[in-house]
């Protein structure tokens, strides 16, 4: 069965539309970069989340989790721009 990409990008959306007030209120916010061929989402940090010791916290435990309950088929969430983590 093709993975219907248009699909998983509309439903992406609307969990980043869901989390991004909690986002803006700590000056981040992150975009949808692209849907791999093996449903993976790619996302860039921006704002005060590109270079914040949260932001993989953020990552998975908001944004990853909030998008594989809205998309099942996705397995994971990764950031083209994750900061180093001390």
């Amino acid at each position: 069965m093709a993975l219907d990409k248009k699909h998983i990008e509309e439903k992406v959306m609307q969990a980043l539309d869901q989390l991004r007030p909690f986002l803006n209120a700590d000056g981040g916010d992150m975009e949808l970069v692209e849907i791999k061929d093996d449903a993976t989402v790619v996302v860039r940090l921006l704002g005060a989340c590109s270079d914040c010791s949260m932001s993989m916290m953020t990552l998975k435990a908001g944004l990853e989790e909030q998008v594989k309950k809205a998309v099942p088929e996705v397995p994971r969430v990764e950031a083209i721009n994750m900061p180093e983590i001390a």
